[in-house]
């Protein structure tokens, strides 16, 4: 009965921190835009600069009532998804290969150290020359700045699995697929999403910077649109739902993972 209300009770204490955390996010967030709208209404901070909340706001409705914002939004979202799949699922399937064969790893690591230490957003217009300028170049740029981290990540997440387990596996007679089936991907499932995660936030830069430089649609042509005509309201806009658009992406990971080890749990509290 001890047991029962001990963990009732760690359970609330739990609830009251997630809540207790969520209500200080909220603060500092609304307490920023206030300070913000503050200071920009007593011209403290210059206006043509950085706009205000409430302009920024207004002109949020106007781009709802027309219409427009929804297509801009299509479209990087689009772009950002085919990216993050294309970018994560070819990663992963290279640092399967790398795990399969040692030496292919060894040829190819000094390749993959350079490609990862070099600027992929500098090499942006090189990469969209050569898949055109529509989103095949801006989805390959988004694609060139996940790829190699995937590769490595991934590789090193395989490589580190429990070398025992492997021994176990291979004294009752498991192949080499056998073994990345049933251990090295299952045991790596939330390493594999940490890296999606980091994948979102590159797949936006690498979508955002191919926007840039050759898209006409998009919240990265808002952006650069509104620095081109000095409308800084609505470079901020473009800022804004960036990274609303981002946040949703990520939290609907977080539950996904949530979800995961849940079911993960409750199958082991089953057995």
């Amino acid at each position: 009965m001890k047991q029962i209300e001990s963990v009732e009770q760690f359970k609330k204490i739990k609830r009251r921190h997630k809540a207790f955390v969520l209500l200080a996010q909220i603060s500092i967030a609304i307490l920023f835009l206030l300070t913000w709208e503050i200071l920009a209404s007593l011209n403290v901070i210059n206006v043509f600069l950085v706009s205000k909340p409430t302009d920024i706001f207004n002109l949020f409705v106007r781009y709802l009532q027309n219409g427009e914002l929804f297509n801009h939004i299509k479209i990087s979202v689009y772009e950002t998804l085919l990216g993050l799949i294309i970018g994560t699922l070819l990663g992963l399937l290279i640092g399967i290969l790398l795990w399969w064969n040692d030496t292919i790893a060894k040829i190819f690591d000094p390749f993959l150290v350079v490609l990862n230490a070099l600027p992929k957003t500098a090499l942006a217009p090189i990469l969209i020359i050569w898949a055109g300028t529509g989103i095949k170049g801006i989805v390959l740029v988004a694609v060139s700045l996940s790829i190699v981290v995937t590769i490595m990540s991934s590789y090193n997440y395989f490589i580190s699995a429990d070398k025992e387990q492997i021994k176990m596996l291979k004294t009752m007679g498991a192949n080499k697929f056998q073994i990345l089936t049933k251990l090295i991907l299952p045991s790596n499932i939330p390493n594999i999403i940490n890296i999606i995660k980091i994948n979102i936030g590159m797949s936006w830069v690498g979508v955002i910077v191919g926007e840039f430089l050759v898209s006409r649609e998009g919240i990265g042509y808002l952006v650069v649109y509104g620095g081109q005509v000095f409308k800084l309201d609505l470079v901020m806009m473009g800022v804004f739902i960036l990274g609303i658009l981002a946040l949703l992406m990520y939290l609907i990971l977080n539950y996904i993972e949530k979800y995961y080890r849940h079911t993960k749990y409750s199958k082991r509290h089953k057995v």
